[in-house]
């Protein structure tokens, strides 16, 4: 419990730190570069007509308002985040577009959501962060109605995605004690091993849980590559710490380590994903 506990203080001081400003800066990047997997996610929820929908981990809420302007003013979509930086910057967003969606500032495994409130539960990418991940989804299950669906879109292991530990192993030789991504714990790969989200969902409570992998090119500008090293991940997170020969070799080093992906202007990368989905105890 104590574990668990430092773990949520740990996430929260993160994304409403540096973490969740330096989403709030890179998201016209980040969306560009995931807007398949969006398009993946939103087709799919989108095509059972919900009229209730909950994004977890909903960050700047770029599928949140994709849905809601996909399934119009008759729907309610609903955006969750940790991040009050991007919670802030997804009502900002949504006043701008002047589409109508809500976002909550709360921690989904522990927020009390109106029992049976949603019909379906969505996230891309936001939900391998959670301390208690059982927790979590039988919260989220006790939000849902019984006939509610469930899609998520998360990672499958580091050595299917080599872009996104590239950084990383880059710069280990050169910065003892970087972060360590272990898979059965709070992170990007936590949800790598399909037969323990099968575990954590049914044991959330949802049901028919299944998990199909798949592979979507994603691209981003090459001028926004430095950007994307300095202020995201594991590397980022030590920089400051560095003196300044030494993070100028880092980034040099890391840098250089991402040649592979470039093409021309572009960065091109597949992400290795599962589409996870469930659904309620009385769905037919």
């Amino acid at each position: 419990m104590v574990s668990a506990r430092r773990n949520d203080d740990e996430q929260a001081a993160r994304w409403n730190g540096p973490g969740g400003s330096a989403w709030v800066e890179l998201q016209p990047v980040l969306d560009g570069m995931f807007r398949p997997l969006e398009t993946l996610l939103v087709d799919a929820v989108s095509a059972q007509k919900p009229g209730r929908v909950l994004d977890v981990g909903c960050g700047a809420g770029g599928v949140t308002l994709a849905l809601a302007r996909r399934l119009g003013p008759a729907s309610r979509c609903v955006g969750v985040d940790i991040s009050g930086p991007l919670v802030t910057a997804a009502r900002e967003r949504a006043e701008r577009e002047a589409t109508a969606a809500d976002f909550v500032h709360a921690d989904a495994q522990e927020h009390a959501f109106e029992p049976a409130s949603f019909d379906a539960v969505v996230s891309r990418f936001g939900v391998m962060f959670f301390s208690d991940p059982v927790r979590a989804f039988a919260n989220l299950r006790r939000a849902s109605t019984d006939r509610a669906r469930l899609r998520l879109i998360v990672w499958r292991g580091p050595a299917e995605n080599p872009f996104m530990t590239t950084a990383q192993r880059a710069a280990a030789p050169l910065v003892p004690g970087l972060p360590t991504r272990r898979p059965d714990e709070p992170g990007q790969f936590a949800f790598a091993d399909a037969d323990r989200v099968r575990g954590i969902l049914t044991e959330g409570g949802w049901a028919g849980v299944d998990l199909r992998p798949v592979d979507v090119e994603c691209v981003f500008p090459e001028s926004a590559l430095l950007r994307y090293i300095t202020r995201l991940g594991p590397v980022s997170q030590v920089l400051g710490e560095l003196d300044e020969e030494t993070r100028g070799r880092v980034v040099e080093t890391v840098r250089a380590a991402f040649d592979p992906f470039v093409e021309g202007e572009d960065v091109r990368f597949t992400a290795a994903c599962w589409v996870v989905d469930a659904h309620g105890s009385s769905f037919r």
